[in-house]
């Protein structure tokens, strides 16, 4: 049974979101501030998702995600929230948010965000995509010397003796490029795969995590040697540059 937390400070819909989750077979508890989830979340660590609402008392959901990344809880978080604008979904993207859904929102949507993020965990542990060895190897070591390597399992990209740790959107978007390593992928295709989002999705936010990635991975992230601009269409990861 996957454990869910939801940190929702209108009453109503904490409830609301409680009874139906648990209709569905999730553990579901329920907590009012960033402050509360955030002692939750180091209490207790076997949740497997979190719904945080943005506008909440005390931290905010976009502080309460920064902060739940800097000190190491990598959890699959979906943020939920009234806002709608493009800045907001691409800060909650940049803070470590891993999907967005905004209020008001049908259930079945919501539920279905959930088995995605839930799916792409499971993707991301097993592997199970029917790739040849290397290619689905927990650990995956690529760079012209061989010095970068991603540990998928430990959600982590080791760079010339840094480590930076993967949010799990971070880390499903790479080791979709690496299967693919060579070809030009689309966004849509990205978006589909990685994020089980439509093709009517706004493909903008594919292009901030490629960003992060290139801050991470790159020698020169405004001269990419790994993840290259294939223009028109999407982004191409090369393995070892010449």
């Amino acid at each position: 049974m996957s454990r869910v937390l939801v940190v929702e400070d209108e009453q109503h819909l904490g409830d609301g979101l409680r009874f139906n989750l648990e209709a569905e077979g999730y553990q579901v508890e329920v907590v009012e501030t960033g402050e509360e989830a955030l002692e939750r979340l180091s209490a207790e660590p076997g949740f497997d998702v979190v719904i945080l609402d943005v506008m909440l008392p005390g931290k905010n959901g976009f502080e309460v995600i920064a902060e739940m990344r800097r000190t190491g809880l990598f959890i699959p978080t979906l943020m939920l929230t009234a806002r709608g604008h493009a800045q907001d979904v691409l800060r909650g993207f940049e803070a470590g948010a891993d999907d967005y859904l905004m209020k008001p929102f049908e259930l079945a949507i919501l539920i279905a965000r959930i088995h995605g993020l839930l799916r792409r965990r499971a993707w991301l542990e097993t592997a199970s995509n029917g790739m040849p060895s290397p290619k689905k190897t927990d650990v995956y070591t690529f760079g012209s010397a061989g010095d970068k390597t991603v540990d998928f399992d430990a959600l982590e990209l080791h760079v010339n003796g840094r480590i930076f740790r993967l949010t799990l959107m971070e880390a499903g978007l790479l080791r979709y490029l690496i299967e693919h390593e060579g070809k030009a992928v689309s966004r849509k295709a990205m978006l589909q795969n990685v994020w089980s989002l439509q093709e009517n999705t706004d493909t903008r936010p594919i292009d901030n995590f490629i960003v992060r990635l290139r801050r991470y991975m790159e020698d020169d992230p405004t001269k990419p040697r790994h993840l290259l601009t294939v223009r028109g269409i999407g982004y191409r990861f090369i393995a070892r540059p010449r």
